[in-house]
């Protein structure tokens, strides 16, 4: 997603929430406690599937994890818009501190934590 399509989806957002009245209710508190649940659900889905099953849902389930993942992301535009958040900006700035906490020559093919390096 663009940083252009994040611009127009918070608007988007914006727009539903204040035709509801929704927007006083939006709180960071509770946009970020909305998010966890709906991360929560999200997971959900994917409980004790092996490896091999989270990457071949059935279509069925697929659809349900697209709403999912939709209501993950939704909150999450409106929790950064609630705190002036730039999404695509503020991903790219831990991208590239990841960049250097994760350096390519450490990091390729090791799942270890950075503290794990003896950084």
């Amino acid at each position: 997603m663009n940083h252009d399509a994040l611009i127009e989806l918070r608007d988007e957002l914006r727009d539903f929430a204040r035709a509801r009245e929704w927007d006083r209710y939006h709180t960071p508190k509770n946009l970020a406690m909305a998010l966890i649940v709906e991360a929560a659900e999200l997971v959900e889905h994917f409980q004790w599937l092996t490896p091999e099953q989270s990457h071949a849902l059935p279509q069925r389930k697929f659809d349900k994890v697209r709403e999912e993942v939709a209501d993950v992301l939704i909150y999450l535009v409106e929790l950064a818009d609630a705190l002036g958040i730039d999404l695509a900006a503020a991903a790219r700035e831990k991208i590239a501190k990841n960049a250097a906490k994760y350096p390519v020559e450490k990091a390729r093919g090791n799942a270890a934590k950075y503290d794990e390096f003896g950084d």
